[in-house]
């Protein structure tokens, strides 16, 4: 008897200890939690033995969906870090920066897609629709690395259709330009990028003070040498003039921004992806490039950037074309 009532005040305190340690609703919570997680583990094994493809699609957006829950809890921490210690947003680490910027631009190209959401029953409709268009509707959080190879090259397919209209455009406002030697300057940087040769960092600063005012200043320029700039920076053209040249000024302020945070960061930093990424996003295509070379024209970009002033935002915009267009036909590596 003595023993059946020391088990029973030993059963009692252990007992006890278990109350205290964790409450019913946490006991449940946890129980809830390994079965959920136990039957998705299943579903999972399940998808992928019978439907293989489907399942492809399933992980990738379910990585997908981590992937921007991690970036909205980064980009939160980022905007916290600002408001709380009084940091300018151009001292930012080139990191964050990007992520800032690019977490921007996903946001907006996500928002149609949700207001489409709303509706009752509409979001099968929007699966539907993100299976078809995913490259139209989708942020590249959900893509492969597969697919983002091949979106990319889709894109930079229709910034290169443009490229030589803009070209065109350079040499039609050669003949209005008053100063004969800044004239010749540009006659002669047209007719090096239209024979296929690669200029140099100092052809595009000799006739950096064409673009900081008439006739190809930002503000300045025809509107349709605007529109075809547009696509370079993945923006619509749709607009009126004056909002277009807001646009463009305003994006390329961001990337000359960005290449500052490069050079603070030093190039040697960056891992092969953001080196590509960084090509891309400045107007060279980098599917058929080594990691030397786009270091290489990266270098070379950061030489002629770096210097520019924020009044010559349409100079950078065009050297996204003139910087571009023959790099891979005279790679050094």
């Amino acid at each position: 008897m003595v023993f059946i009532i020391k088990v029973n005040v030993a059963d009692e305190a252990i007992f006890l200890w278990f109350v205290r340690q964790y409450s019913p609703s946490e006991a449940r919570h946890g129980i809830v939690s390994s079965r959920l997680k136990w039957a998705n583990e299943k579903y999972e094994r399940f998808l992928q033995r019978c439907f293989p493809r489907f399942y492809v699609l399933y992980d990738t957006f379910m990585k997908g969906f981590r992937l921007l829950f991690q970036d909205a809890k980064e980009i939160r921490r980022i905007q916290t870090r600002v408001l709380t210690e009084n940091i300018g947003y151009e001292n930012l680490p080139y990191r964050e920066l990007e992520k800032l910027r690019q977490f921007r631009r996903d946001l907006l190209k996500a928002i149609p897609l949700a207001i489409i959401s709303i509706p009752p029953f509409a979001n099968y409709l929007v699966f539907i629709l993100m299976y078809l268009y995913p490259r139209q509707l989708l942020i590249r959080h959900f893509w492969t690395p597969q697919k983002l190879v091949e979106f990319q090259g889709i894109y930079h397919g229709q910034r290169a259709q443009h490229h030589g209209a803009i070209l065109k455009g350079l040499e039609r406002t050669a003949p209005s330009v008053q100063d004969s030697r800044l004239k010749s300057r540009l006659v002669e940087l047209c007719s090096k990028v239209r024979n296929g040769a690669h200029p140099v960092v100092s052809d595009l600063h000799a006739v950096r003070t064409l673009f900081s005012g008439p006739p190809l200043g930002v503000r300045r320029m025809y509107a349709d040498q605007m529109r075809h700039l547009c696509p370079l920076l993945f923006l619509t053209p749709r607009l009126p003039a004056i909002w277009v040249s807001r646009r463009l000024n305003k994006h390329a302020l961001e990337l000359m921004q960005l290449d500052r945070a490069i050079v603070r960061l030093g190039l040697h930093q960056l891992n092969d992806a953001e080196l590509r990424e960084a090509c891309f996003v400045r107007g060279l295509h980098p599917e058929l490039l080594s990691p030397g070379q786009c270091r290489e024209w990266l270098t070379q970009w950061l030489q002629f950037s770096t210097h520019l002033k924020e009044s010559e935002t349409s100079l950078y915009l065009h050297s996204m074309v003139l910087l571009t267009v023959n790099f891979s036909k005279h790679p050094r590596h």
